[in-house]
């Protein structure tokens, strides 16, 4: 009697099967919960994302996503909101929908040359990498936006949206912001992007957000190891995400 009812305890559990949808987009497969990305709100500021860029639905809802809960993190934050490396202004626009920008006491800088990449700050490596390559034809294809009116009458609703154009590191000098609450680098480039979060750093306020588009994608490891290198001598590591993101918030002590 003991004895059967010590093999009936032990006798092997059949695992329990869940069944569930492995969602593709954006780079990311998951099985888990993406409501966020049908929500109402979110569907908006991501239409006006595509709205921006003129019809082109980049497909990067998971990164818009991440992009509009750290701007409405860092919203709360002292300071005003910059992004170097703007095109089009997808991911801009889709933040600025979402928090009724114009309501808010900020200014967002829109930094960018607005004719493409600078392609001499490209390093040995990222020519090697293809990298230069890759930025010669989105230029020679019309991958970036070289209409800057076009670009001012896309942010044309919002009085606080301040469009500057210029080459980064040279013009950000030149941009009047004291304090900053949210930074968000674009730029697909190595010596640009670590030159702008270095400018920036003393500028971002305890709490800040830096987010970076392509810090661990394929293929942009030499960014990737910019950033760590500066981050590392500014005492702050990078979160790395899925969506090929990295995010960094500055440290409140």
């Amino acid at each position: 009697m003991i004895k059967r009812l010590l093999r009936k305890l032990h006798r092997p559990v059949p695992p329990v099967v869940v069944k569930c949808k492995h969602v593709f987009r954006d780079g990311l497969i998951t099985g888990n919960n993406d409501h966020v990305l049908h929500d109402p709100d979110f569907l908006a500021a991501y239409a006006r994302g595509v709205e921006a860029s003129q019809g082109v639905d980049a497909g990067i809802h998971w990164r818009v996503h991440v992009a509009l809960w750290a701007a409405a993190t860092a919203v709360r934050v002292p300071g005003d909101f910059v992004e170097c490396g703007v095109n089009a202004g997808f991911v801009s626009s889709a933040i600025m929908h979402r928090l009724e920008w114009k309501d808010v006491p900020k200014s967002f800088y829109l930094i960018d040359t607005f004719r493409g990449p600078i392609t001499a700050q490209y390093s040995s490596e990222e020519v090697t990498a293809g990298r230069l390559n890759l930025a010669e034809k989105a230029i020679a294809s019309g991958g970036y936006v070289t209409d800057i009116g076009r670009v001012r009458k896309n942010y044309g609703e919002w009085p606080n949206a301040v469009v500057i154009q210029g080459v980064i590191p040279d013009i950000l000098p030149e941009v009047p912001v004291d304090r900053v609450a949210f930074l968000h680098i674009d730029m697909n480039c190595a010596y640009p992007e670590r030159a702008a979060l270095e400018f920036f750093w003393a500028r971002l306020s305890p709490g800040a957000i830096v987010l970076f588009d392509d810090y661990s994608y394929f293929g942009c490891e030499v960014q990737a190891e910019a950033i760590d290198a500066a981050t590392a001598i500014l005492g702050v590591s990078v979160l790395s995400l899925p969506t090929g993101q990295g995010l960094v918030i500055k440290p409140r002590t």
